[in-house]
């Protein structure tokens, strides 16, 4: 009896040291896949990020864009747990990629919510496009002062089109289990991003151009009419001074120097005290 219990005893201690050199090996395994995360390039490590969100560029997160957000992450500035959109599922893979613990959703940043994509109420849309410069993905088509619409397959649901309608026209409506195509959504981003861009610099040069081949301005007649009256006065005061003085007693001509003393003094501004 004694020898089955110290059997017993042995194999329970055995057992609980292959299950402590389990976990000790576990957790060297993850320190040391912690650390290699932590030597990858943080370009590439925030593209492996950016491939795993759901590329929605919705900005609940708190950055202008998916990528903008992955990059954060990569640098150790934000969180794994800023996607509402991604949702725990996103949260989870996340963890995984970057070796660390399972969190729930941050509330700061929003809520977990079935997938919706945008519907216009054509007979309300004014056309006045400010829904299409909103929306990140160019997924709206539409002419000024025209019926716009959604392009459903192109739709990432960010409900960035909701707030800058001034008819309350757009409306989130539940796709089930219908999604889109988040390479192209991320694709599409940067190609809207670079047009803007491309934008904004050639009304820069039309505008610099244009400054640059501005004529001068015109003088103002009215001031060009008061300095040719003011010229026109001086010339005839230089004609009307006195001429051929030269054999004039020293009596006219003392007369003539104070006349023109007192002209002189005339024309002088008095000055401000």
């Amino acid at each position: 009896m004694r020898a089955r219990m110290r059997a017993n005893d042995g194999t329970a201690m055995t057992d609980a040291l292959l299950i402590l050199s389990g976990a000790l090996v576990l957790g060297l395994g993850l320190r040391t896949a912690r650390s290699d995360a932590k030597k990858v390039d943080p370009r590439v490590l925030a593209a492996r990020i950016d491939a795993l969100l759901p590329q929605t560029q919705c900005g609940k997160c708190g950055y202008p864009g998916c990528q903008p957000y992955a990059e954060a992450i990569a640098r150790g500035e934000a969180d794994i747990n800023q996607c509402p959109p991604g949702g725990a599922a996103g949260i989870a893979k996340l963890a995984r990629l970057l070796h660390r613990g399972i969190k729930p959703l941050s509330a700061a940043h929003g809520v977990e919510q079935p997938r919706a994509i945008a519907l216009i109420e054509e007979q309300l849309c004014i056309g006045c496009t400010l829904c299409i410069q909103a929306c990140p993905v160019d997924a709206i088509v539409g002419a000024p002062k025209q019926m716009h619409t959604v392009i459903p397959s192109l739709c990432t649901g960010c409900a960035l089109c909701l707030p800058p309608c001034p008819v309350d026209c757009i409306r989130m409506i539940p796709t089930g289990d219908s999604a889109y195509d988040a390479d192209d959504a991320r694709e599409r981003f940067r190609q809207r991003n670079r047009r803007l861009e491309r934008e904004r610099r050639d009304k820069a040069a039309r505008l610099a151009a244009k400054a640059a081949a501005a004529e001068p301005p015109a003088e103002d007649p009215k001031k060009a009419l008061i300095a040719a009256a003011i010229e026109r006065a001086r010339r005839q005061k230089e004609q009307v001074r006195p001429q051929n003085v030269d054999n004039l007693s020293p009596d006219a001509q003392a007369a003539i120097a104070a006349i023109e003393a007192r002209r002189s003094a005339a024309d002088v501004p008095p000055e401000k005290t």
